[in-house]
């Protein structure tokens, strides 16, 4: 029998009444790979800042490495080998790699200098545990995502990590550096180091987890060997219902207009020559690893990224996007990649943040704004976008991810665009959410919008896409129609050289 690093029998807590975790037991195994999977809101954060010692339990024993623990403190969980990396990393951007790494062994020797050579050499030895090369000199503020979650566990490995958490770790990572982070885990697995994994991708949980622990609603509802799982079986213990998504099959009008005819865009270095259409109705998707153009072609079409070269029709007349207004002007809607600083005002109104784009045509003959339209284009769209809140005059930042989403989206169409460009529409969206969702992009897609999706979620973008264009190096390279291909062949794609 494999041996417990973490056990926790029957824990409670609640935050002002309201029951965060009931009666929640669990066993994390010396050197295996746990992942830990629920919707926003079933107590995943709250469990993890638990083990770590950030929050006291209100009731229930927590044992680790066979040591009971009353009140159980950072100290103690970091002492315990117990190491958490956030979405964040915790990661000084100013300061260098080697910094980073090693910044918390210098403090604890008590040096009244910094031994800079010994700093190098800790640095070193951390990033070959994991097998990587990394500039030493370089700022952390310099480095790609994918890098800086290999230097945070590269920090927790010199800090004598047995248990290392990561929450939603491939959130931002590109395929290949998702591969790349896999290899760095399993390796670390082969030396007894434990992971409990915390991520809203189903198909990655399966891929990477011996075993998989499922909460819903505070509770602990499911949990045993990762084989026992499909993604069908985590979907309804996730949520305590079926959901079956069906795939967009959509066939245009070839002898209409396209809504959408671009040309030759180019913006050296970034985009190199793309040409492609889009009609009325249609779902089509872009993908691409990270600098391949994707991101570039939705900021370059909404007026974001000048252009060197290249034409833009819209309903069959050329048109000139050079800023966001002219973009705006032409019917096309954005909602950026992320929601949190590009896409809402977190500190305002859940109901301002709807009507930001259309206030000025909420206004009387006198200039003075409409209460009572105002209140009724709120009511709109929280009722159809069915945004979860008790009351819209609260701040968008109460809301789930998946509801701050439905906000960003209700802004655009309150504007009634024909042409909404998404990017990364359901990233960090728990699978309930996001099903309803991508069931939304689908009902706008059959109003007569034209929708483009700029995501490299493969199960996301074959489920509500008809076509998908494939970008490498500023260019697309292939177009592919989503029903004849599959997961793998599009992955096996999206890597290739």
């Amino acid at each position: 029998m494999a041996e417990e690093i973490v056990q926790l029998s029957a824990i409670y807590k609640s935050f002002a009444g309201v029951k965060a975790l009931q009666d929640v037991s669990l066993t994390i195994e010396r050197g295996k790979i746990h992942c830990l999977v629920g919707e926003n809101g079933c107590g995943k954060s709250t469990l993890i800042k638990i083990i770590a010692g950030v929050y006291q339990r209100d009731a229930g024993q927590i044992v680790i490495d066979g040591t009971p623990f009353e009140h159980l403190h950072p100290i103690d969980s970091i002492r315990s080998g117990i190491q958490v990396i956030y979405q964040d990393f915790s990661l000084f951007p100013n300061l260098t790699v080697a910094e980073n790494i090693a910044l918390n062994e210098e403090l604890a020797a008590g040096r009244k200098l910094v031994d800079w050579r010994h700093v190098r050499q800790v640095a070193q030895d951390a990033l070959n545990q994991v097998q990587i090369q990394l500039p030493l000199d370089a700022r952390v503020e310099e480095m790609s995502v994918a890098n800086k979650q290999l230097i945070a566990i590269s920090k927790a490995l010199r800090q004598n990590a047995q248990l290392i958490i990561m929450d939603e770790p491939t959130s931002a990572l590109t395929e290949r550096e998702i591969r790349v982070l896999f290899s760095v885990i399993r390796r670390l697995e082969a030396r007894g180091i434990s992971f409990l994994f915390v991520s809203h991708k189903l198909n990655e949980v399966l891929e990477i987890s011996e075993t998989i622990i499922v909460m819903r609603n505070g509770k602990v509802v499911s949990t045993g060997p990762a084989g026992g799982y499909d993604t069908a079986r985590l979907i309804t213990e996730m949520t305590g219902q079926s959901i079956t998504e069906k795939f967009y099959d959509f066939e245009p009008n070839w002898n209409q207009p396209a809504l959408l005819r671009v040309s030759g865009l180019s913006a050296a270095p970034l985009l190199n020559g793309v040409s492609f259409e889009l009609r009325a109705g249609e779902i089509v998707g872009v993908t691409g690893l990270l600098g391949s153009g994707r991101t570039e072609l939705a900021l370059a079409l909404f007026g974001m990224l000048p252009l060197t070269a290249g034409q833009i029709v819209i309903n069959d007349k050329p048109v000139q996007i050079r800023s966001v207004q002219d973009a705006i002007a032409h019917g096309i809607g954005y909602v950026p990649e992320d929601r949190l600083t590009e896409g809402l005002f977190l500190e305002q109104s859940i109901g301002r943040n709807i009507v930001v784009r259309t206030i000025d045509q909420l206004r009387t003959a006198i200039g003075l704004t409409d209460i009572g339209r105002v209140n009724a284009q709120i009511s709109e769209w929280v009722s159809a976008l069915r945004i979860k809140t008790a009351d819209p005059t609260l701040a968008a930042k109460t809301l789930s991810g998946g509801n701050q989403q439905r906000v960003v989206v209700a802004k655009w169409l309150a504007s009634n665009p024909q042409l909404m460009i998404l990017n990364g529409p359901t990233m960090g969206v728990d699978i309930g959410s996001k099903n309803e969702l991508h069931e939304m992009i689908k009902h706008l897609a059959s109003q007569g919008m034209g929708l483009l999706i700029i995501s490299d979620d493969i199960p996301e973008l074959l489920q509500t896409c008809n076509r998908i264009l494939l970008m490498r190096n500023g260019a697309i390279v292939e177009e592919i129609r989503s029903r004849d291909t599959n997961e793998n062949a599009l992955a096996a794609k999206l890597i290739e050289d």
